[in-house]
C-alpha cells in the first residue's frame, strides 16, 4: 500500500469525524469513502485503534500549528506577553474544540493516548509543553505542569459544556470570552492584581 493511499485514508478520516462526528469513524466506511475494499486499510493500519490514532494525531498537529501561528501574529515577532499569549493559546483551543467537535473528542479519547499508537502521546504534548512553560513564567510560585493541567481541563470544561448550550444557559453569555477570562483569572490570578 503506497503511502498516497494511507495519507487518503488518514483524509477521508478527518473528513469523516469533521463532517459526521466520532461514531462514523468505522474502518468499512473510511475504506468505501477513500474508494479501496473493506480490507484494505488493515494492510497499512492493522488495528482500528491505529487508524483513529493517525486520525487524532492530525487534530493536534493542526491545533499545535494554529496556536504557533496566533502567536506569531500576537505582534512583531511575536511579543505578546506570557498572559496574553496563553489567553491566545485558549482562545484558539477553544475555536478548534468548538469547529471541531468530533475530531477534539477524538484527540482526547483515553484509549488512545493511553496506546500511544502511532506517538500520540508525543504528538499531544508540544501545545502542553508551550502552555507549561508560558504559565511558569506567569505563575513562578506554583508547579506549572499542575497549572497548565487544570487549566486545559478547565478549557475542556468549557468548550464540551458551550458546545451542549448548558454554559449560555446557566451563565447567559453568548460569546466564551468572558469564561475563558474568568478561567484563566481563576488559575493565573487575577490581571488587575
Amino acid at each position: 500500500m503506497s503511502d498516497s493511499l494511507r495519507t487518503r485514508l488518514i483524509d477521508v478520516g478527518v473528513d469523516l469525524v469533521t463532517t459526521e462526528g466520532i461514531h462514523a469513524l468505522t474502518l468499512r466506511e473510511i475504506a468505501r469513502r477513500a474508494g479501496v475494499s473493506h480490507g484494505a486499510p488493515r494492510r497499512y493500519f492493522p488495528t482500528h485503534l491505529e487508524l483513529l490514532s493517525a486520525i487524532a494525531r492530525r487534530g493536534f498537529t493542526e491545533l499545535a500549528a494554529r496556536g504557533a501561528q496566533a502567536i506569531e501574529e500576537s505582534g512583531p515577532g511575536g511579543t505578546a506577553g506570557p498572559r496574553e499569549q496563553i489567553a491566545l493559546l485558549g482562545r484558539v483551543y477553544l475555536d478548534f474544540a468548538l469547529a471541531n467537535r468530533g475530531m477534539h473528542e477524538l484527540m482526547f479519547r483515553h484509549d488512545l493516548l493511553e496506546s500511544n499508537t502511532l506517538g500520540l502521546r508525543e504528538a499531544s504534548l508540544p501545545v502542553f509543553a508551550l502552555l507549561v512553560d508560558l504559565v511558569g513564567q506567569v505563575r513562578p510560585d506554583a508547579d506549572a505542569r499542575l497549572v497548565s493541567g487544570a487549566l486545559l481541563a478547565n478549557l475542556y470544561g468549557i468548550a464540551q459544556l458551550w458546545a451542549w448550550g448548558s454554559l449560555q444557559l446557566t451563565t447567559g453569555a453568548d460569546d466564551f470570552a468572558p469564561l475563558l477570562r474568568t478561567a484563566l483569572d481563576a488559575h493565573l490570578g487575577s490581571e488587575e492584581q
